[in-house]
């Protein structure tokens, strides 16, 4: 349903403010992982990494160990805090008018997230583009500063490539409602450095296209264009 309403996207019109309006209503109530939950789930998380070094054949108890647990569950805990974050908290005072017609691109982004398959991490650089082609109106625009907190929020989770691409692209349409929205992901996974094939210099590379790059061949090959630059 979400990449179905992304791909009936609206050109910017007065209307674009009621949509955006409802949007960020609906996203009031994406339910997320509270701090109390943390503190909660805190002394299970290190009582399971205590297993999985005994499982490991290790001593939990040894000098070098005995804080590894509780260390290594909040780092999972801050490896996935993108479940305590909500988009309505990012974008909520960041979306404005601007006039602005053309192609706005945010690149190089660094991004760090936990792969679903094997826990371990995932990491690159997002390349964002926004367009408003085709029109003139006063259009809706957001804070470049918040395109990246969107981005946080979904790597900061466990994620495949895909997925996490799709997500961004989507959430930045629903907000936006601009003519279209084009992300381009280029990451190393871990699981294909350490373990697997180990290839050391492979990467993975996925997009979604939106609106006008998907459907527009001119724009798209722009966009792909600056973002090598």
């Amino acid at each position: 349903e979400e990449l179905r309403a992304a791909a009936e996207i609206n050109k910017c019109s007065p209307g674009s403010h009621r949509a955006t309006a409802a949007v960020m209503e609906s996203w009031k109530e994406e339910r997320t992982r509270s701090v109390e939950d943390n503190e909660m789930s805190l002394p299970s998380l290190a009582a399971a990494y205590t297993t999985i070094l005994r499982g490991l054949g290790e001593d939990p108890q040894r000098q070098g160990l005995l804080k590894t647990p509780w260390r290594a569950a909040t780092a999972m805990q801050f490896f996935t805090k993108g479940y305590q974050e909500k988009i309505i908290d990012v974008l909520n005072d960041a979306i404005f008018d601007e006039d602005h017609d053309e192609m706005v691109i945010v690149k190089d982004i660094d991004m760090f997230s936990m792969c679903e398959h094997h826990l371990v991490p995932i990491f690159g650089r997002v390349r964002r583009p926004q367009t408003h082609i085709g029109t003139h109106s006063r259009c809706i625009n957001v804070l470049s500063s918040s395109l990246l907190r969107i981005v946080e929020i979904y790597s900061r989770r466990l994620q495949v490539q895909e997925r996490l691409t799709k997500q961004i692209a989507v959430a930045i349409t629903e907000a936006l409602q601009p003519t279209g929205v084009g992300v381009v992901i280029e990451a190393t996974h871990m699981c294909m450095v350490m373990r697997g094939v180990q290839k050391m210099n492979s990467k993975t590379v996925t997009s979604t296209m939106l609106g006008v790059f998907r459907e527009d061949p001119k724009t798209r090959d722009e966009f792909l264009t600056l973002i090598r630059s």
